[in-house]
């Protein structure tokens, strides 16, 4: 196909040599496979700020760390150049959530390069190396269904455990590639101990990812994984390897706020401390 003009930096680089079809087309991005390196790869080329709307993007944006206060003021005001810083920030969230992902062993797809608003990341095929399909695309039995909910309750845990919540996740945001579930489309990714929504949100990842896959078992609408995983964080006993029960029961005793909070303080630090060891 033409090579569209957003990618001649990447082919003056020598990052992309054809740009092969376009995959799709949505609100925030477009998605191209491409040659690059002598094999096929995926493209996501992100739309200009002025395409896209951030009426719902505070609840996302709140704990993002920005380059400095020039910054954060214009990200606060609707002028031109603070929609392209927010947007800037936007794309940043999720390169980082894919390295930081990526390094704590969640599935997400592997990245090559990022630059001029143009995502170059792994293909991830099937079986018969054909483009992945989403999970809303594919038919799965009881049985399947029961298996790709673990997996993706342990993925969300891994998730968390990284001080990442996803924000967005659904059957439309994962592909079934080669025998596994990949994790896909986080700029709207969220950290766990900066974002006062995180509780929220990770509690309806959960409920989505619950809700499609109880289509074909049913059995799986009477777990709460949500609010146990979170429950789990909140105390600081989080692990990968954490044993869940899908069960969770309301405490009588009287809310210690303070205490909540103390907790949540601890794993912010936990996770600054992790990550500033990681950096070294």
């Amino acid at each position: 196909m033409r090579m569209p003009k957003k990618f001649e930096l990447l082919v003056h680089n020598g990052l992309v040599d054809e740009v092969v079809s376009q995959l799709m087309s949505g609100k925030e991005a477009e998605v191209y496979i491409v040659r690059s390196m002598g094999e096929l790869r995926c493209a996501k080329v992100y739309k200009d700020a002025e395409h896209r709307s951030f009426s719902s993007q505070a609840r996302y944006q709140e704990g993002r760390k920005v380059r400095n206060s020039r910054q954060a003021r214009a990200m606060g005001k609707s002028t031109k150049f603070g929609r392209k810083e927010q947007e800037g920030a936007w794309q940043n969230a999720e390169v980082n959530a894919l390295q930081r992902l990526a390094d704590a062993g969640v599935r997400v797809p592997k990245i090559f390069s990022y630059a001029g608003g143009i995502l170059l990341m792994e293909l991830v095929t099937d079986h018969d190396g054909n483009t992945a399909s989403r999970l809303n695309d594919v038919r799965l039995t009881a049985e399947q269904a029961r298996k790709y909910h673990s997996t993706m309750i342990a993925q969300i845990v891994l998730m968390l455990c990284a001080g990442v919540v996803h924000g967005d996740l659904s059957e439309y945001n994962v592909l079934v590639g080669n025998g596994e579930l990949v994790i896909i489309d986080l700029p709207q990714a969220i950290d766990a101990a900066g974002n006062n929504n995180a509780a929220d949100m990770l509690k309806r990842d959960v409920a989505n990812m619950t809700a499609y896959f109880s289509r074909f078992a049913p059995e799986l609408l009477a777990t709460d994984y949500g609010r146990e995983i979170w429950k789990l964080y909140a105390r600081g006993e989080l692990r990968p390897d954490a044993v869940l029960t899908g069960r969770f029961e309301q405490s009588s005793t009287p809310a210690d706020v303070h205490g909540v909070m103390r907790d949540v303080e601890s794993a912010r630090r936990w996770h600054e401390l992790n990550s500033s060891r990681t950096a070294e």
